[in-house]
């Protein structure tokens, strides 16, 4: 039902998209990802390489995309202190009120700079299969927040690991909707 809604709402390219059929080396990259040393260097790594491919793909793939078969989306914020651009992937999940971003930075120390960026200035763009579109960001809290990790776990199972290894932090779900008129 969610899944509808999102795609009514404008996210119909990850609504659409099955992501629990991953093949044999999908579901490696997805652990991998996941472990200590994977998300270290994909931390460090990945989206570096996943801008370029994103733009050379016409905003319809990134490397992460490709590699593990997540919803990966382009997440454009605005510096918190900077005031520049700033575009970077993310894995993006379907939700009945938009599109939803988790801050769970491969489990890192620290929060991913995006979280920040969003705390200060809500609005931005999101590029989903190469349709761009306008949000304003809202951290989901509570019921909402519950029901987003849990449908995040089905997308990526990863995330689990990544909550252990982040316990000292909260990891925030932001929900990009439809900015205000």
């Amino acid at each position: 039902m969610a899944s509808e809604q999102a795609t009514q709402g404008g996210q119909s390219a990850v609504g659409k998209m099955d992501y629990a059929r991953a093949n044999r080396f999908q579901r490696f990259m997805r652990s991998f990802a996941a472990s200590g040393p994977g998300s270290w260097m994909f931390a460090r790594v990945l989206h570096h390489i996943d801008r370029p491919i994103h733009r050379l793909t016409r905003g319809r793939h990134t490397l992460a995309s490709l590699l593990s078969g997540l919803p990966v989306v382009m997440l454009t914020t605005t510096g918190a202190r900077s005031g520049v651009p700033r575009t970077v992937p993310v894995l993006g999940l379907p939700t009945a009120h938009g599109l939803a971003v988790i801050a769970s930075n491969f489990g890192q120390k620290r929060q991913p700079g995006w979280y920040y960026n969003l705390l200060a200035n809500p609005t931005g763009q999101v590029t989903v299969d190469g349709s761009t579109r306008p949000f304003r960001a809202t951290v989901a809290e509570g019921e909402e927040r519950a029901r987003i990790w849990q449908q995040g776990l089905r997308v990526y199972p990863g995330w689990s690991q990544y909550e252990r290894r982040a316990s000292h932090r909260r990891i925030a779900i932001f929900v990009l909707g439809a900015p205000a008129a």
